[in-house]
């Protein structure tokens, strides 16, 4: 079983880039966790929103796996507190798939994709760049991890 976290475009700020290296290196002392790039669309501005999202979702679509759980992060889906959100990792770890959670483009995600879903998650009812939404959630991917091994990292 592996986490895959997969995204749309680089992070370009060095500073989110090093912390989110610190805790992709944490979490693999817990779990198989890796990234997955997918190259920003050439020539986007002479998209509309909609091509926009349709080619991304075609991209999104074929790097995840059909036997692969795909949990999009999205302002749309289920809220969770640290703990509960623990709860879930352990609910779909216990499943044995791979899982693919997904950030998408800046205007969010096609119908296609939304329709292949497994899941949506909801970091926060806040707007964060997508940038740093990758830190958030790698982030409280290992606070969950340490929480399910009672370890002393999550106060509550």
């Amino acid at each position: 079983m592996k986490i895959t976290l997969l995204v749309v475009g680089k992070t370009t700020d060095a500073h989110l880039e090093a912390l989110l290296q610190e805790y992709t290196q944490r979490l693999t002392h817990y779990v198989s966790f890796a990234w997955k790039v997918i190259p920003e669309l050439r020539n986007a501005s002479s998209l509309s929103l909609t091509e926009q999202k349709q080619q991304e979702g075609q991209l999104i679509l074929r790097a995840v796996p059909e036997s692969a759980e795909m949990i999009l992060l999205d302002e749309h889906g289920k809220e969770m507190r640290s703990i509960d959100f623990a709860t879930y990792i352990q609910k779909k770890m216990a499943a044995s798939r791979d899982i693919f959670f997904v950030v998408g483009g800046p205007f969010g995600f096609s119908e296609t994709v939304y329709e292949r879903a497994n899941g949506m998650v909801s970091i926060s009812q806040m707007t964060f760049s997508h940038q740093m939404i990758r830190l958030l959630f790698t982030e409280q991917l290992y606070r969950a991890l340490t929480i399910l091994r009672g370890e002393k990292y999550h106060h509550e």
